[in-house]
């Protein structure tokens, strides 16, 4: 076969003091982190819908990039083709992992049979390139969102037919995760919402959506599928408001329904600040309900107001994403680069620097968050806020002793309490800045 990206050679790791656009700074795989090599932490995906398919089309103007890699577009030549550049892409940058919805992978037909079997033939192909190479599926899902029948959601839907059609395509994408070997399958409900009540049955919907999960996961199990299964969080856009709000939402709701031992979090930084929170806020959330499973590793852009999928860039968000990544013990799933070129930054090269920056950007990230664990003033400090829990009274509040008869007691023979310690932000943000910066 042919190469694809000619000028592009395999992407060395050369150190910060480089200056070469085509190597890495600080993303080197081998270097022990924490105890383990720094791939082992970034366990790095492509996203095969931005990578592969999208050409900087917005609503103001047509693609800027070619992403016809020599065939026409809507044909199955031009599928295996994207599937050759998206091997050559990973195996030259060392990503291992990549993940997909169906209709990245082939054009949809008309008949959802004959979409099948294109599927089929593509996952085909696609088993051969990974024939050989270290790759491996991360995650898959269904694009249950850009075709017109999805207008009012896949679940949430108000017709049994579009339901029905839904379940078909989860059912198939089911299938080639566990034939790519996919260690996740993801729920992203980016329309599974509503536009106004006035004409919304929401107890309905919801329930209507756990029903359609509920059966994913039944189907799943059934075909040896082990992995996790993810709800991806996000509150608006292109709903007005989505069921899957931000990470609280989601998993009240998975527990409502009796969901929780199946399904994990996939946090997008880009969703939770569309949500009105900082990326670590989502991330914290899932981890102390034991639900952090996955991560999509892109950001936003805080003047504008809407989902802009940009490669992150932003050392001192990834350090805080790593460094609730480390203290949770990790992920079950990857770091998937959710993310897409700018418009303007249409070449060939643009693709290949906009993962080497996303993936430096991470690797600076755990480097400074694996410098902020061991440096330990800052678990001191919650430490020592939390003190008064630890002995006499607070201690049996915690344990679950206290009354609350014998707490109002304490507080009548106590007088005024003293003010709470001081919380030492500003202390703790001098902290992290020096370790990132000093």
């Amino acid at each position: 076969m042919a190469e694809i990206f000619t000028n592009i050679p395999v992407i060395p790791y050369e150190g910060a003091k480089s200056k070469n656009p085509l190597a890495f700074k600080f993303y080197n795989p081998d270097q022990i982190v924490l105890g383990k090599p720094m791939s082992e932490h970034l366990p790095f995906a492509m996203a095969w819908w931005h990578n592969l398919c999208a050409g900087g089309t917005d609503m103001f103007g047509r693609d800027t990039a070619d992403k016809s890699f020599g065939q026409e577009k809507g044909t199955m030549a031009h599928a295996k083709a994207k599937v050759d550049a998206g091997f050559e892409f990973m195996q030259k940058l060392g990503i291992r992992y990549f993940c997909f919805h169906d209709v990245d992978l082939v054009p949809e037909a008309e008949d959802i049979k004959e979409t099948n079997r294109r599927l089929d033939e593509i996952t085909d192909y696609i088993l051969e390139k990974m024939e050989g190479t270290d790759i491996k599926c991360l995650w898959g899902t269904a694009n249950m969102f850009s075709n017109p029948r999805f207008m009012n959601g896949a679940g949430s839907t108000n017709s049994a037919d579009v339901y029905c059609f839904a379940a078909a395509q989860i059912k198939k994408a089911l299938e080639l995760t566990v034939k790519l070997g996919g260690r996740g399958y993801v729920f992203w409900g980016g329309r599974e919402g509503y536009e106004t009540l006035l004409n919304t049955d929401m107890k309905f919907e919801q329930e209507n959506i756990a029903r359609l999960m509920k059966m994913a996961v039944a189907y799943g199990r059934s075909i040896g599928f082990t992995g996790d299964f993810y709800i991806e969080p996000k509150p608006k856009e292109p709903m007005k408001h989505q069921y899957d709000f931000d990470a609280a939402t989601a998993i009240g709701f998975l527990r409502q329904y009796g969901l929780d031992k199946d399904f994990k979090m996939n946090i997008e930084a880009n969703h939770a600040t569309l949500a009105g929170h900082t990326f670590r806020h989502d991330l914290r959330v899932s981890a102390i309900n034991g639900m952090l499973g996955s991560i999509d590793a892109n950001q936003g852009d805080y003047l504008l107001g809407w989902d802009t999928d940009e490669f992150p860039f932003d050392v001192y968000e990834a350090t805080m994403c790593m460094y609730e990544v480390l203290k949770a013990g990790g992920l079950t799933g990857g770091f998937n680069f959710d993310a897409k070129n700018r418009r303007p930054s249409y070449t060939v090269e643009d693709m290949f620097e906009a993962y080497i920056l996303g993936m430096d950007t991470f690797a600076l990230g755990l480097l400074k968050a694996a410098a902020l664990i061991e440096d330990g003033r800052l678990d001191e400090n919650i430490k020592v806020r939390y003190s008064s829990y630890s002995s006499g009274i607070g201690a049996k509040i915690v344990s679950g002793e206290a009354t609350l008869e014998e707490l109002a007691a304490y507080a009548e023979n106590m007088g005024a309490p003293e003010l709470p310690g001081s919380g030492r932000q500003e202390r703790l943000e001098a902290i992290v800045n020096q370790l990132l910066f000093g």
